[in-house]
């Protein structure tokens, strides 16, 4: 309950005066008879009414304090509120060639670019987001969905070596495209991540950095990689992993990513490490903020009345028990 003139509510301090005059008054005594004596009187004992004869004053001060009340007019409100969320499409195409293995990211690179992403796509509740990777060729994961716990779970399956070795950046960039192409969200985001330089594919990168650009997508590219020479998981002749390590230089086509962020309205990152790439992601996270509208309504219910009948009802009291049980020699 609210009151909408809150300040009169200061009036109930003059109960106090008329309290203490009240009482004065009853000290001082009424009105006096001279009789002979007053033995009779004292020893006569106290009914129920001299117990309650104060109660004809308690209904008038209540009376008056409802009736302060009332006029404070109290209120009921009643608050409703309508939330609409306008959500961004995103789909994260990620490379998972065999460089993404290399060890320069603890524990390795795909592993620390899943752990981040997860965090990302879990800070997104209101947004569809799709999972795409890619090496010498690109396939979905996951169409756009809100379903948090399928979409993790696919995440966690993501592997290096799943589908033939190689960079297609294009590709990856063209499949993410295609998924967010029947979107009908007014922002569509794709967010590449790649190690690389791309050197598979039957679509170039900026090609698809066209198409993107037609459409109305944005994307951002991530070059993972620390600068210079990396330690890479040592293999046969064959492929297979003989469980050592080599140093290898780091090259990623930083060039032909901040084209494809430029052109689409984008911005191309470097990461090196994994703390860098977390601020990368947290940084499209604020970037790219879903549209969130809350509209408020207040009714207000008015309450006074139910106080005056109150005030009313005890008045009458007070007057009946005045009148018809508490008379008073004048």
């Amino acid at each position: 309950m609210t009151f909408h003139n809150p300040h009169i509510l200061w009036l109930l301090l003059l109960l106090l005066p008329m309290i203490g005059y009240y009482v004065w008054r009853t000290l001082q005594g009424g009105a006096a008879i001279r009789i002979s004596t007053v033995e009779g009187a004292e020893q006569a004992p106290k009914t129920v009414r001299y117990y309650l004869r104060h109660l004809p004053f308690a209904l008038r001060a209540a009376a008056v304090g409802l009736i302060i009340v009332a006029l404070a007019r109290p209120q009921d409100a009643e608050q409703y509120s309508n939330t609409s969320t306008e959500g961004i499409d995103i789909l994260l195409a990620l490379d998972v060639s065999g460089s993404m293995l290399a060890r320069d990211f603890r524990p390795d690179r795909i592993t620390a670019a899943k752990e981040v992403a997860g965090s990302f796509i879990a800070d997104r509740c209101s947004d569809r987001i799709g999972l795409v990777v890619f090496a010498g060729e690109a396939y979905t994961q996951s169409p756009l969905t809100t379903d948090q716990g399928t979409l993790q779970t696919l995440l966690g399956r993501i592997r290096s070596g799943i589908i033939e070795d190689g960079t297609a950046i294009g590709n990856g960039l063209a499949t993410a495209i295609n998924r967010l192409r029947e979107s009908d969200a007014k922002s569509k985001v794709v967010i590449l991540l790649t190690d690389g330089v791309n050197n598979r594919g039957e679509i170039a990168p900026l090609t698809a950095a066209e198409i993107a650009k037609a459409q109305g997508i944005r994307v951002y590219t991530i070059g993972v990689g620390t600068r210079g020479m990396a330690p890479y998981p040592a293999a046969d002749i064959y492929g297979n992993p003989t469980g050592g390590t080599v140093m290898a230089k780091v090259e990623i086509d930083e060039k032909t990513l901040a084209s494809i962020a430029e052109l689409t309205g984008g911005r191309y990152f470097r990461a090196t490490d994994k703390a860098t790439l977390k601020a990368i992601y947290d940084e499209i996270n604020q970037l790219e903020k879903s549209k969130v509208e809350v509209t408020e309504h207040v009714v207000y219910h008015e309450l006074f009345v139910r106080w005056l009948l109150w005030a009313a009802a005890l008045l009458a009291a007070e007057f009946l028990l005045a009148t018809l049980v508490f008379k008073r020699i004048p």
